[in-house]
């Protein structure tokens, strides 16, 4: 007897502590839990993401900080440094890259550049994009930062910068190393960098085939240049985003597309095949179109003007920033969503122009949604003795 209620306790204990722990796990993460367990779908990928771009929502998730080597998907960042380069004036897409012995070494993809070769940046970009093109990615690393190892190390702290917690690169084109590694999240935060911040890559991901033209002490040749991203043709909406694959990573692909202004990001790796990879993608994304809703409101209430003291200004109008939206898995009755603003009743001089002043505030069905700033629409200055003077002369 004594036996039993020993026994007895003791499954009630494990059901307890089972019950803490799963509790405890939802509570840390629900929005994982969700995307996980309450969608209903399921990806036949070993890890995988499903991302809304325009506000990072996560839609699906599967083993999503899992470390893996993500192949050539790697220059997804190598692109993103790219685009910081040419965003900040230190490159042009008309500058000259040489190619060094070391970059023409590369093995993989490649598009063959020989030492001494030079190409635009622009050029080189579409080889990157296109292609794949290993080669291609070390000239340009060199190019921008000196050398691979300088280039890598910036990958790395863009990362870090991004919040990837789960990445560390080795390299800049994606061949497998040791320490060089990414997860499915991870990938998705540099993908969606990438693309908000740089839509014009999409000028280039969505490129089919192009020639490119060789010219080298043997003479000129063209060279063809085939998307290795089936999706571009495959899937209606599809804009990029790149490809990988090695015996190590298996196949890689973090997919882009759009429809009906709803913009999403689908990331698998350690898929078996390149049709898998493409299978579970276009899976990923349908899924995504089918739920996904998108509220952004093009007429928010007007911004209030807010009284200023000690200003050489009484007032200073508001104005927003940017558009609120919200994405919704699931029917959203636009009706039912409610706005509040929230101001500072007064404030100081000097104000500097686009210094929040205030909040827009978005509920549905009561609960919080979301909030963009309100921020002043232009300088006001501190008022100095003769502005008061002349205040009070205007006055009497």
């Amino acid at each position: 007897m004594l036996k039993f209620h020993l026994k007895q306790r003791h499954m009630a204990f494990c059901s307890f502590f089972f019950c803490a722990v799963f509790s405890l796990s939802f509570l840390l993460n629900p929005i994982s839990s969700f995307a996980k367990e309450s969608s209903g779908f399921h990806s036949d990928a070993p890890t995988a993401l499903l991302m809304e771009a325009s506000t990072g929502t996560i839609l699906y998730e599967k083993e999503a900080d899992t470390e893996r080597p993500p192949a050539s998907v790697t220059k997804v960042m190598t692109l993103l440094l790219i685009f910081d380069a040419l965003a900040a004036g230190q490159l042009s897409l008309d500058d000259t890259i040489t190619v060094s012995e070391y970059a023409a070494s590369m093995g993989g993809s490649q598009v063959f550049l020989e030492p001494g070769e030079t190409q635009t940046a622009e050029t080189m970009i579409k080889c990157i994009a296109v292609s794949s093109a290993n080669d291609a990615c070390v000239a340009m690393a060199e190019h921008i930062a000196g050398s691979e190892e300088t280039f890598v190390a910036k990958m790395n702290e863009r990362a870090a910068n991004l919040g990837m917690k789960h990445t560390h690169f080795a390299n800049c084109c994606g061949l497998d190393a040791d320490g060089h590694y990414t997860s499915s999240r991870d990938i998705a935060l540099m993908s969606r960098e990438l693309t908000i911040r740089y839509p014009q890559v999409f000028h280039y991901t969505t490129i089919w085939m192009e020639n490119i033209t060789h010219v080298t002490r043997r003479g000129a040749s063209e060279f063809g240049l085939s998307n290795t991203n089936k999706l571009i043709r495959q899937y209606n909406g599809a804009t990029g985003l790149k490809t990988g694959s090695t015996s190590k990573a298996g196949f890689c692909l973090s997919a882009t597309a759009t429809r009906n202004g709803v913009s999403l990001i689908a990331v698998v790796m350690g898929c078996d095949s390149s049709k898998a990879r493409i299978s579970a993608c276009s899976a990923l994304l349908d899924y995504g179109f089918s739920i996904c809703q998108i509220y952004k409101d093009e007429n928010p209430p007007v911004p209030p003007v807010i009284p200023v003291t000690g200003g050489k200004k009484k007032t200073v109008s508001g104005t927003y920033p940017s558009v609120f939206s919200h994405v919704s898995a699931g029917k959203l009755e636009k009706g039912k969503i409610k706005k509040k603003i929230q101001t500072e009743t007064k404030i100081s001089a000097p104000v500097k122009k686009g210094q929040q002043i205030g909040s827009l505030i978005y509920y549905y069905n009561g609960k919080e949604i979301g909030t963009i700033p309100i921020v002043a629409k232009e300088n006001i200055e501190k008022a100095h003795y003769i502005d008061h003077i002349r205040n009070l002369f205007h006055s009497l």
